[in-house]
């Protein structure tokens, strides 16, 4: 009844229109609606990259910028509005070097490590799996954890699950209790490892395929919690890799990565601000390659998971250009115009209107760090036309798709 409300008032608001376009006819069928739109497709993603956690999300309890637990309340209030239902933590290139025990415990006697991936600054651990699930409740969010393959082991990454989940008695769970946490959490989606064909460990397909088999026999449920594991998907149009990974291990997974930006030219990227009006159109046309990426790599998944029950999960996505003048060019600091906005609405349609096989997305990422949300500056925050789209959007989360 309500949608058809809905578009009741529409077709009047319209009907000038409609009018004026001689014999042209528009017909939604509001009652043939069978997909259903997820609304983790609008997810984002936070990774120890530049000023992306420290900063944008975390100042410290004793930080004169305005905080809850250390953690920026402007923030917060501003990703409470768009209702985000999913944030991908830790990365990322970054989660194949994280060692997730490095980030529990008392902050003062957490290790200080180097950040390899990013710039070659020090990271301290102080944002690790205890303030990035109140960052999460917080903002009333889903979490969604990256595990480390790359340098981990299939143990280290079993005990973050069992540490985060399980509500008996371990010594995982113990620890957990130890560290302040009586209960465990409900945490649903994993991925497991991140661009392993590249910084994530440079493997083969048919390698993986075996190293994803072992360690889904290890990421346990416990309880009431039901993980959905994330199995290391393609970049770009390497169709072959979901090939390889589908044939070998697809009955293992309940979700295959897809991760594609908006560049035009790896080395030189261009400007987020400076540009023409080919520059305009020529940005728009590549991020239309998304769909074409998304049909060819579901055709692949069709062969062997005809009834879909295997996710597309496109975890990286956006606009990835120069870094702005002056700052660290391992910091990936971009700003934000309406050709990123337009980027982002293009996408969500395609995310829509694949949602049959699209049920999971995150934009990379979510402040500071290439296409952002948010951009804060010391106690400054703005904004992004990018975030102004994702508020306009949430209409659509957990909706039907209407032929």
């Amino acid at each position: 009844m309500k949608s058809k409300l809905v578009l009741a008032l529409t077709m009047v608001l319209l009907g000038g229109e409609l009018a004026a376009a001689d014999g042209n006819k528009v017909v939604i069928n509001a009652d043939q609606g069978k997909d259903r739109i997820s609304r983790h497709v609008y997810g984002h993603f936070s990774e120890h990259l530049g000023s992306c956690i420290y900063g944008g999300i975390w100042v410290g309890e004793d930080s004169t910028i305005p905080n809850v637990r250390g953690i920026r309340k402007d923030v917060v209030e501003a990703l409470r509005r768009i209702k985000v239902p999913n944030v991908r933590w830790p990365g990322g290139c970054f989660a194949d070097t994280y060692h997730w025990k490095d980030g529990i415990g008392p902050r003062e006697k957490r290790p200080t490590i180097v950040n390899v991936h990013w710039g070659g600054v020090t990271e301290n651990n102080h944002f690790g799996t205890h303030e990035f699930m109140d960052f999460c409740d917080q903002v009333g969010t889903e979490p969604y954890f990256c595990g480390n393959v790359g340098s981990g082991t299939v143990q280290e990454m079993a005990e973050w699950v069992e540490y985060t989940t399980f509500d008996g008695k371990s010594p995982m769970a113990d620890l957990r209790r130890t560290n302040g946490r009586d209960k465990p959490w409900k945490i649903s989606l994993w991925g497991v490892g991140n661009e392993v064909w590249g910084c994530g460990g440079n493997m083969r397909p048919a390698y993986y395929a075996d190293v994803y088999r072992q360690y889904r026999s290890y990421l346990r449920n416990y309880g009431s919690n039901r993980l959905f594991r994330v199995a290391c998907g393609a970049s770009d149009a390497n169709y072959d890799w979901t090939e390889v990974l589908m044939r070998e291990a697809g009955s293992h997974m309940d979700g295959l990565s897809l991760h594609f930006y908006t560049v035009l030219n790896w080395r030189n990227k261009g400007s987020a601000t400076d540009f023409d009006e080919s520059g305009w159109f020529s940005i728009l046309k590549k991020t239309l390659e998304m769909e074409t990426l998304i049909e060819r790599h579901s055709a692949v998944m069709d062969k062997y998971d005809p009834q879909k029950r295997v996710a597309l999960a496109v975890d990286e996505w956006g606009t990835w250009y120069d870094v702005e003048p002056g700052t660290n060019p391992g910091f990936l600091y971009q700003q934000n115009t309406l050709r990123d906005a337009l980027v982002a609405a293009i996408n969500l349609n395609i995310f829509n209107n694949h949602c049959s096989r699209v049920r999971v997305a995150n934009i990379a990422q979510m402040i500071n760090v290439l296409q952002a949300v948010i951009l804060t500056r010391d106690d400054k925050l703005i904004l992004t036309p990018t975030y102004h789209v994702f508020d306009l959007y949430k209409v659509h989360h957990d909706a039907t798709l209407l032929p």
